[in-house]
């Protein structure tokens, strides 16, 4: 169990409640719900508000999208009171989507799809039961529980990007598509492309993006490079201080000359300008470009150039 104030891997959780629940069982049982816990399982009223679910009849839901619950200590006042019930289907309902989690539910009555973090803060923090309402109705297909799951997430200040960007992939693959997980998720087809994108950085790349060592839209662009010269291209932006130096042009600086008339011609470096305009280039992908092109000397000669140019 996590330290007091510390994030809990969303992993271990799945395996806190149900038969290994630290709630002490020597305390005197609290009464059921109105329906009998057996009766729960063939037969659940969708909409349904139980109150004080035992933990032994919850488990997390084991496809959440998040890896980790995060900091539980802005949950530590469930022990006395909770405010908002959690979303659960039956145990019958899952299986029948996902009969492969019969171990990993184990007796549970109950899959928690909204509320894990809640469910988390309630074993953390001693709470022997939770309220919950009942949605079957959610479990018609896969790819619905998982949006069921997703919906509550994005957008969430501890939903990190890379936890996002693997939800917005299961999305894509129960829904079939990229374009049909951007509808069910209101989101742009590009935003989808942009989260999906992420996935392909090397593991040291995605560490520092998930450490806010690098920037969501460098990232993007870095991904678009083969995977063997990522780490290089982004240490190449180190090196130089492009991320920070080029991303926002001051704007006391003469703007650079970007248009010209039929009749003018146009220098070399303008027509350097418009290419690279044309293309889209990003910073972070043209210091990756010249420190692989680019001989020591050569490198040094661009650095004394570019530092001539701004005196």
């Amino acid at each position: 169990m996590a330290p007091r104030g510390g994030r809990a891997n969303f992993a271990s959780l799945v395996g806190s409640v149900g038969d290994n629940s630290p709630v002490d069982r020597n305390k005197a049982p609290k009464p059921q719900p109105a329906n009998d816990a057996a009766a729960a399982d063939s037969v659940v009223v969708d909409g349904q508000f139980l109150p004080g679910v035992p933990l032994d009849d919850l488990v997390a839901n084991p496809r959440n999208p998040r890896d980790d619950v995060g900091d539980l200590s802005d949950l530590s006042t469930i022990a006395e009171r909770q405010l908002q019930p959690g979303t659960v289907i039956s145990r019958r309902a899952w299986l029948a989507l996902w009969p492969e989690d019969a171990d990993s539910i184990g007796d549970a009555k109950y899959v928690v799809v909204n509320g894990n973090r809640r469910l988390a803060a309630a074993v953390k923090y001693g709470r022997d039961g939770l309220d919950v309402v009942v949605r079957d109705s959610i479990a018609v297909t896969r790819g619905e529980v998982l949006w069921a799951a997703t919906s509550e997430n994005i957008d969430r200040r501890d939903f990190d990007v890379l936890e996002e960007a693997k939800a917005v992939e299961l999305m894509v693959g129960e829904f079939g598509s990229a374009d049909a997980a951007a509808a069910k998720l209101g989101r742009s087809k590009g935003w989808v492309s942009q989260r999906r994108a992420l996935l392909k950085l090397a593991p040291e790349l995605q560490a520092a993006l998930r450490a806010g060592d690098l920037a969501i839209r460098h990232a993007r662009s870095l991904a678009k490079v083969p995977l063997e010269e990522q780490v290089a291209a982004w240490e190449a932006t180190q090196d130089t201080g492009s991320e920070k130096t080029t991303s926002q042009p001051d704007a006391s600086e003469p703007k650079t000359k970007t248009a010209t008339t039929s009749s003018e011609k146009l220098e070399p470096a303008d027509k350097v300008v418009q290419a690279l305009r044309k293309l889209g280039a990003d910073p972070a992908l043209l210091a990756a470009a010249v420190f692989r092109h680019y001989s020591d000397e050569e490198r040094r000669s661009l650095v004394d150039a570019l530092e001539q140019g701004q005196q």
